[in-house]
């Protein structure tokens, strides 16, 4: 008996988990995998250099899969902004009806995306970010709590608070994001409320993803304490893996004593490149070029001897390096039983004290 929630009905899913939309990671490979095993996959459309190799892209998902699949579209704070009106009628004109969206004013994209009987999960770290969002009229809400990848928000606030927030709060239905590995954090999320979950470190670690093995190996490998969090300074809270550079980035952030950003950009400004999951080196970067700048748009060169990555506290969770099929089988699986199990323990007849 599959899954009926409203995040399985409204997308013709059968379990109700999302990838999510990370960058460099979120190609068809790994989009069709996910969907092909039930839930549903997301392309990342900035991953793709223009509009044109984004319709490459979802072409070639839809080759691999006739499930339903999404395309993230986050709009990040840079020198030259993407165009995202273009990446958002390539969307649209190639049929894609599902759509991740997170970032600063999404109001513009969110409404041609809509116009077009768009399905739109927005991602939020805060209740009141969500209000917002729910009078642009999306469909779903992600609530991303403190535990998650990337951008966290200034309030860490966590996922057991923020859901039932989010509960009390919101008359568009939610999924849980960030923190989510396993089927018992499925069924806790569907206990406090959310119609399914978001998962992107997790999706990370499987067979599928588009990345080096070493860093596949050093998830498994990693504990939940093993993630820094950089750039609160700048009121731009990222989490990332607790790498040498992450690591020494944030000693630079903390004994600054002048706060100025430029001492602390050459460590973080290539937190998107993609280097670090090709040539699998976890600790020390390489020059690249990036396209996209940190969000204060200070004056930084464009290319750095960067290597940190996003990742969760959820990699104290991962063990294993699955095919998406065997993960989100086995995560099915665990939340049924997690259920049942919860339910057994309320019963019609009265449990005798042995004290």
């Amino acid at each position: 008996m599959p899954f009926n929630t409203a995040l399985t009905r409204k997308l013709g899913i059968r379990i109700p988990v999302v990838q999510g939309g990370m960058q460099w990671v979120g190609y068809a490979e790994l989009a069709a995998a996910v969907s092909n095993a039930g839930g549903l996959g997301i392309l990342t459309a900035l991953t793709q250099p223009t509009p044109e190799d984004l319709r490459k892209e979802i072409r070639k998902c839809r080759s691999m899969t006739n499930k339903p699949f999404g395309v993230n579209l986050t709009l990040l704070p840079a020198l030259v902004p993407p165009d995202y009106g273009a990446y958002a009628q390539v969307i649209i004109d190639e049929g894609v009806r599902i759509v991740e969206t997170a970032g600063n004013n999404p109001g513009p994209v969110i409404e041609k995306l809509k116009k077009a009987n768009t399905i739109i999960l927005h991602k939020c770290t805060t209740i009141r970010h969500a209000k917002a969002a729910a009078r642009l009229g999306v469909d779903f809400l992600s609530i991303d709590g403190f535990e998650c990848a990337g951008h966290v928000g200034e309030h860490d606030i966590t996922n057991f608070i923020l859901l039932s927030r989010a509960r009390q709060e919101l008359k568009v239905p939610f999924i849980a994001s960030g923190g989510f590995a396993d089927g018992q954090g499925l069924a806790a999320a569907l206990a406090l409320g959310a119609e399914g979950i978001n998962m992107g470190t997790r999706f990370m670690c499987t067979v599928e993803a588009p990345i080096h093995q070493n860093v596949k190996e050093a998830i498994v490998k990693a504990q939940e304490t093993d993630t820094a969090l950089v750039l609160r300074r700048w009121k731009n809270t990222t989490r990332l893996y607790g790498n040498k550079v992450a690591l020494d980035a944030l000693k630079i952030e903390k004994e600054s004593q002048t706060g100025d950003f430029k001492e602390v950009a050459p460590y973080v400004s290539g937190q998107r490149g993609r280097q670090v999951f090709l040539n699998g080196d976890i600790n020390y970067g390489v020059r690249f070029q990036q396209r996209l700048i940190p969000p204060m748009n200070m004056d930084v060169a464009d290319s750095y001897p960067t290597q940190v990555w996003t990742a969760g506290q959820v990699i104290g969770l991962i063990h294993d390096i699955p095919t998406c099929e065997e993960l989100l089988s086995r995560i099915e699986k665990e939340a049924v039983e997690a259920l049942d199990k919860s339910r057994s323990l309320y019963t019609d007849t009265p449990v005798q004290s042995k004290l």
